[in-house]
């Protein structure tokens, strides 16, 4: 009975050794033992610098030395999202005790976990060894050796690294001291989404001001002594056209005494087709006159 479990924990362990996080070369954490600093690198430049304790029991990769390996690594896992600063955990999970800094008595996890994988030989046990990158509430003692392998800061600074590095992130622990690296530059801005929007504004406000414009005025019509045929006349420009509709909605909304004003107005074909005709008998009456 023990055996088929056995190996189907094997096949268990096997499979989640394989899932392992690409690594990303955009973000680097450097972490030096002599200065007792991790940088953030982000594009080749700094980012930000901050206090850390690593192993008090020196360095190693050994299981059961409760020592710091060197060398390059990758962020494997993150844990703790969202969870409150000071939060103290037990077996990667929250307990709900949260613990101010420097709490007497106390040194368990807390706040974020940032879990190690290793990328060399020489610090190949790191994941299986919990190696992390976590806050603690022995706040006093960063900034030199006092951890048991991991890579101690406090929960303020542990929270806001949590949020700047991805999945997969170089991590490189060196003896030596931090490099000097010039501060990385601002991203450039890309175009704001509202930029787009206050461009569409004035343009559905020129359609609305062509939508309310007023009818162009009639030309005069001068009498003459030919007949003008209805197909003849000139037909309205087509912008008139299409907001003839939206002017005869504005007029119906409009009040009472304002339509009463204007329901005898005459469009410009009737005033042009009036002229004509009142061309037209003019020429008929003076004909009349000649013959009378």
């Amino acid at each position: 009975m023990l055996r088929p479990l056995a190996f189907i924990f094997s096949l268990i362990s096997a499979v989640s050794a394989l899932a392992v996080a690409p690594v990303d070369s955009t973000s680097q954490l450097i972490i030096s033992v002599r200065d007792q600093k991790l940088m953030l690198v982000q594009n080749g430049g700094k980012v930000a610098t901050y206090p850390i304790s690593t192993s008090m029991f020196g360095l190693g990769d050994a299981r059961g030395r409760m020592t710091t390996p060197l060398g390059y690594m990758a962020v494997e896992k993150k844990i703790g999202d969202n969870v409150p600063v000071g939060a103290v955990f037990h077996n990667r999970r929250p307990t709900g005790e949260i613990l101010q800094p420097n709490a007497p008595g106390r040194d368990p996890i807390t706040t974020r976990i940032i879990w190690l994988r290793g990328l060399e030989a020489q610090n190949a046990h790191a994941y299986q060894r919990c190696i992390y990158i976590h806050g603690t509430p022995e706040e006093k003692k960063i900034g030199r050796p006092a951890s048991y392998g991991c890579i101690r800061m406090k929960s303020s600074d542990v929270a806001e690294l949590y949020d700047r590095v991805p999945l997969g992130a170089v991590v490189q622990i060196i003896p030596d001291g931090l490099p000097k690296l010039a501060k990385a530059k601002p991203l450039p801005v890309q175009p704001s989404v509202t930029l787009v929007a206050a461009t569409a504004q004035p343009q559905n406000e020129m359609q609305s001001r062509l939508a309310l414009a007023k009818p162009a005025k009639a030309p005069r019509v001068l009498a003459t002594d030919s007949v003008v045929a209805a197909t003849a006349l000139a037909a309205p420009p087509q912008h008139l056209m299409q907001t003839q509709p939206q002017a005869q909605t504005a007029t119906q909304n409009q009040g009472q005494a304002r339509s009463t004003e204007t329901a005898g107005a005459l469009t410009v074909e009737e005033m042009r087709i009036g002229g004509a005709l009142a061309a037209e008998r003019r020429k008929t009456k003076l004909a009349l006159g000649k013959r009378l």
